[in-house]
């Protein structure tokens, strides 16, 4: 399994709730909110998700 990368780690302690399953959840909710012109932040949400996941 990849590592995390320091932004990815970043984007995680912002979105924390405590749980794995929560953060994840969190992590699904804004990427659906995201703008169309946040295609990096959403790249960066999906590659933390994918390794969330994989755990």
């Amino acid at each position: 399994m990849d590592r995390f990368s320091i932004e990815e780690l970043n984007l995680m302690c912002i979105y924390d709730t405590g749980t794995r399953s929560g953060l994840i959840a969190g992590l699904e909710k804004i990427d659906l909110e995201l703008a169309p012109d946040d295609a990096e932040l959403s790249e960066l949400i999906q590659s933390a998700l994918k390794k969330l996941t994989a755990m």
